[in-house]
C-alpha cells in the first residue's frame, strides 16, 4: 500500500523581488496551503543574471532576476520549477546557463532549458514525498528560433536554450479573401528572396502550394471561415510524448508542462489545440498537465482521471507599473490547487484556494500592493471560484464553491505507480 500524495500547483511566478520579508496573515495562509504538497510546482517566469552574464534579447518585455528570488520561492514552499517560457532567454545563453546553475544548486526539480537540445528535452526527476516525480516542460512560442536549444552538428556548435514544442500559426480566411491576398502579393511583387530577407534571422516559413500564402511572414490558409489556426508539428510532439511514456513506464508521477502565448481573442478561453495536446500528454502517461502563458485563470478538466489545468494565470507577477495592459482585474486573480491522490494512486479530489495578488487590503491589484498573492474571502473569493467553475463546466467539471474555498470531488479513475 502506497502513501497518499499531494501535488500543489499555482499560477506562473514572474518574480523579481525577494518576498521573504513580507508579513501578512493572508500571504501566510497561501504559503501554508503550498506546504501541504509533496510536490509544489510553479513556472519560474524569468531568467537569472549570474556568473555567466548575458545581455538583453528583447525590447519592452525584457526582464531578469537575481538568484535570491530562487531562495524566496524555496522558502515559501516550492520544490519544482518549469523553466521553459518566453522570458527564459531574455539574457541569451548566459541567462540559461546561470539559471541552470542556480536552480540545480538549490536542489529544485526542474525541466525545460538546457545547454543543448538533448539536455533541454530531458525530464527532471526527483523523489518527492513517497514518489518519484518526473517533470517535462516545453514552450510552444511564438518565439525566435534562436531562443530554443539546439544540438551540435558537423557545421553548428550547440546552443543553450529552451525546450521547444514546434508550432505554426496560420490565419484561416475564406476563398474570396484568400485570392485577394494572392493578388495583392502579386501586385507588390513579393518574391522568395524578399520573404527570406525579411524573415531573418529565421528561415522563411514553408507553405502548402495553392492552399496557403506566406504574406510577409504571416501564413494565410484557405478555410471555410475566419480563424486562428495553431498547428503542432507532429514530429516535435512525438519526441515529447515519448519522453512522457518513458517516465510513466518507470512508475513515476509525471507532470507535463506547456507554456505558450498563442492566446485566444478572449484570453480566458482555452485554445482547442491546447486541449488536444494536453489530452495526448495524458494518454501518453502524464498524471498532471499544467499550462501558463495567458496571464489569466482559464479552466480545468479531468481527463481519464488526470487533471488538466489549461491556464492558472499568475501567482507572482512583478511587472513594471507603466505596463497598463495588465490592469484588468482578472490578471491579478487566480487559484492555488492541491491535487490529492489516495494510497492506490487514484486522484481523490482537488482543493482550490482563491488568491489575489496584492498585500494591501485597501489596494488589491494596485501598483503598490502587487508584491505577493493573498488568500481572499467573501465576495472576492466567490467571484474567482464561480468564474473558474463557469469556464470549467464546459469541460464537464463541477466545482463545489464553499467560500473561501472550492473543491472538485470525483470518484477515482486513474492511478499511477
Amino acid at each position: 500500500m502506497k502513501d497518499q500524495f499531494c501535488a500543489v500547483v499555482t499560477g506562473q511566478s514572474l518574480i523579481k523581488h525577494d518576498i521573504r520579508d513580507v508579513i501578512d496573515q493572508r500571504f501566510i495562509a497561501v504559503t501554508d496551503f503550498l506546504r501541504q504538497g509533496d510536490v509544489v510546482f510553479t513556472n519560474f517566469e524569468s531568467t537569472i543574471l549570474g556568473k555567466h552574464g548575458g545581455w538583453p534579447t528583447k525590447g519592452k518585455y525584457f526582464g531578469y532576476s537575481r538568484a535570491e528570488v530562487l531562495d524566496a520561492l524555496q522558502a515559501i514552499g516550492f520544490n519544482a520549477l518549469a523553466l521553459a517560457n518566453n522570458h527564459a532567454f531574455d539574457l541569451a545563453a548566459g541567462g540559461i546557463l546561470s539559471t541552470l546553475e542556480e536552480v540545480e544548486a538549490r536542489g529544485f526539480l526542474h525541466a525545460g532549458i538546457g545547454a543543448d537540445e538533448t539536455e533541454a528535452r530531458k525530464p527532471g526527476r526527483h523523489r518527492l514525498g513517497a514518489r518519484e516525480v518526473a517533470l517535462l516542460a516545453m514552450d510552444a512560442g511564438p518565439g525566435p528560433t534562436n531562443m530554443y536549444a539546439e544540438d551540435r552538428t558537423a557545421f553548428r556548435p550547440p546552443r543553450p536554450g529552451v525546450n521547444r514544442l514546434n508550432t505554426v500559426r496560420k490565419m484561416g480566411v475564406p476563398d474570396g479573401h484568400f485570392h485577394r491576398l494572392a493578388r495583392l502579393g502579386a501586385h507588390l511583387q513579393s518574391s522568395p528572396f524578399e520573404l527570406a530577407n525579411y524573415a531573418q534571422p529565421e528561415d522563411p516559413i514553408e507553405v502548402s502550394a495553392d492552399k496557403e500564402i506566406n504574406f510577409y511572414g504571416t501564413v494565410f490558409a484557405q478555410a471555410a471561415d475566419f480563424g486562428r489556426l495553431i498547428e503542432v508539428d507532429q514530429r516535435s510532439a512525438s519526441v515529447h510524448l515519448a519522453a512522457i511514456r518513458h517516465a510513466a513506464a518507470q512508475g513515476d508521477f509525471v507532470i507535463a508542462y506547456l507554456h505558450h502565448h498563442h492566446w485566444e481573442p478572449g484570453w480566458q478561453d482555452v485554445p482547442r489545440w491546447v486541449q488536444t495536446f494536453a489530452r495526448m500528454c495524458i494518454d501518453a502517461g502524464a498524471n498532471l498537465f499544467v499550462s501558463h502563458g495567458a496571464p489569466v485563470l482559464q479552466a480545468v478538466e479531468i481527463y481519464n482521471g488526470s487533471p488538466i489545468f489549461y491556464g492558472l494565470g499568475n501567482f507572482l507577477f512583478h511587472v513594471h507599473p507603466d505596463e497598463t495592459e495588465w490592469n484588468p482585474p482578472e490578471v491579478w486573480q487566480s487559484i492555488v490547487a492541491a491535487c490529492r491522490y489516495d494510497a492506490r494512486g487514484n486522484l481523490a479530489g482537488i482543493d482550490l484556494l482563491p488568491v489575489v495578488i496584492g498585500a494591501d487590503p485597501q489596494s488589491l491589484g494596485s501598483a503598490a500592493g502587487r508584491l505577493v498573492p493573498v488568500a481572499v474571502t467573501g465576495s472576492a473569493a466567490r467571484d474567482i471560484l464561480e468564474g473558474f467553475a463557469t469556464r470549467s463546466r464546459a469541460f464537464g467539471i463541477e466545482i463545489e464553491v464553499s467560500s473561501p474555498r472550492g473543491r472538485i470531488a470525483l470518484p477515482a479513475a486513474r492511478k499511477f505507480g
